[in-house]
């Protein structure tokens, strides 16, 4: 996502991977509103409706199910079933389809840096030079500690079983037996993986500290027999992993040259499916601001609201999957805290705010104050000529303008001006940055002018 960001700039972008193919794991299973919202922004959500699966929205907090929240603010009121391997593909493909170098096989071993400079050594002996490099190397990522960044946090305190295999069991009894289970057990779960084969999920017997140790078919049907009664006659892994709940948050997500994005810089238990989700949300912010740092747009504190601007999105993921975590736990006093909160999903505001929460349509950026719509990402409105979104494609900066009476003036080729209505925007106009966060809104020319001047460097 990240290199794709940059191409639409004309930066020159390398993607390192150290695997030699892309992995066929399939760890999420989809995307939420806000992701399915930005891949509209660029232009790529047909290619993602192509090979994904629409399911209806609705509330699921801690797996607590309840109807659709009424008025949600999108025009994308579903989840997009899709799996990562697909997701990997299509941002691949848009990536190297726009000029970005991806090189398999590669594995950094060293960074090095100076003030102008940051030098990735590889395991091969050779060296990358670049002007920013960008960890998006996972949980256990090479580049945050190579570069000394704290990861404080809590260590798993229950770890789950997963991986692909065959299941003998006839369908019908299989779902029958899944949701009885479920029906207690939130951290269970058995269903089809998209290729023949079945995903499997059972809370693991305890919890190993050493992530290398290897999870085998054996313990995968021991905790099944534990917690359904059966091992549902499974056979033939493809592959099988383990997880646990730790929750953890880079102490900064920039030194120097050198940034985290994604897992990288946070990691948390898989409630409520927001991992990868988040962390294509951090590409979508910091790719513009990396463009215009290397073009000489950016003023010099644009580069340090990445950090500013994401964290705490990402503390806050943190906070409702730890919260998510202790609801679906089996112990009484958990269960009684869960019953309580059901009740309170019952009201539509409490609903909708959560809701709004796991797909990320309520994340408002501090930008300073101003207009209420000043920090937030707006749906995709209506306009008399096409619709919103149809103009971000670009990944620039745009003003809608329904007044026709203002001018980007010396902005003119980094900011686009688009003169246009719409009865779904309750403002003159609306300056947009490139992530479509509003950064402006109002009618003053002055007003605009002096936002143009916060973000946007003239030579």
């Amino acid at each position: 996502m990240l290199a794709g960001e940059l191409r639409l700039h004309g930066v020159d972008v390398v993607v390192l991977d150290r695997d030699e193919e892309p992995t066929s794991f399939v760890r999420a299973l989809g995307i939420h509103v806000r992701t399915i919202e930005i891949m509209e922004q660029r232009g790529l959500l047909d290619r993602f409706l192509e090979r994904g699966k629409q399911y209806p929205l609705h509330g699921f907090f801690a797996g607590i199910a309840k109807p659709a929240p009424s008025q949600l603010d999108t025009e994308h009121g579903y989840v997009l079933g899709i799996p990562q391997p697909e997701i990997d593909a299509i941002l691949a493909d848009h990536a190297v389809k726009v000029g970005a170098d991806l090189r398999r096989g590669k594995q950094v071993v060293d960074v090095q840096q100076d003030d102008d400079r940051v030098t990735a050594q590889l395991s091969d002996g050779t060296t990358l030079d670049a002007r920013y490099l960008v960890g998006c190397d996972g949980g256990r990522s090479t580049v945050r500690k190579l570069v000394g960044i704290d990861f404080p946090g809590d260590p798993s305190t229950a770890d789950t079983l997963i991986g692909e295999m065959d299941v003998t069991m006839p369908a019908d009894e299989l779902a029958a037996k899944v949701a009885e289970i479920r029906l207690t057990q939130k951290r269970f779960g058995i269903g089809p993986a998209g290729n023949g084969a079945h995903r499997v999920v059972v809370p693991a017997a305890s919890v190993v500290d050493d992530r290398s140790v290897t999870t085998t078919l054996d313990d995968i049907k021991r905790q099944l027999v534990a917690v359904a009664g059966t091992d549902f006659g499974v056979h033939s892994p493809r592959w099988l992993s383990r997880f646990g709940d730790a929750t953890r948050l880079a102490e900064h997500y920039r030194h120097g040259r050198v940034f985290l994005a994604g897992d990288a810089a946070h990691i948390h238990p898989p409630m409520g499916g927001q991992g990868l989700n988040l962390g294509v949300q951090d590409a979508f912010n910091l790719g513009w601001k990396l463009a215009a740092a290397i073009d000489g747009s950016a003023p010099e504190s644009l580069l340090d609201t990445y950090e500013s601007e994401r964290r705490p999105v990402a503390a806050d993921v943190l906070d409702n999957t730890r919260a998510q975590a202790v609801l679906i736990s089996t112990e009484p006093k958990a269960q009684a805290v869960r019953r309580l909160f059901s009740q309170l999903m019952d009201f539509d505001d409490v609903n909708r705010f959560l809701v709004e929460k796991i797909t990320a349509i309520s994340v408002r950026y501090d930008l300073g104050g101003g207009h209420d719509l000043v920090g937030r990402r707006l749906r995709n409105i209506a306009l008399s000529r096409g619709s919103l979104y149809d103009l971000m494609h670009d990944g620039q900066w745009l003003l809608l303008d329904r007044t026709g009476r203002l001018s980007v003036g010396e902005w003119q080729g980094r900011v686009g001006h688009v003169v246009d209505t719409s009865p779904d925007l309750d403002a003159p106009a609306v300056l947009f940055r490139p992530d479509g966060h509003v950064a402006w809104a109002g009618d003053s020319q002055a007003e605009l002018v002096a936002a143009l001047r916060k973000w946007i460097l003239v030579s």
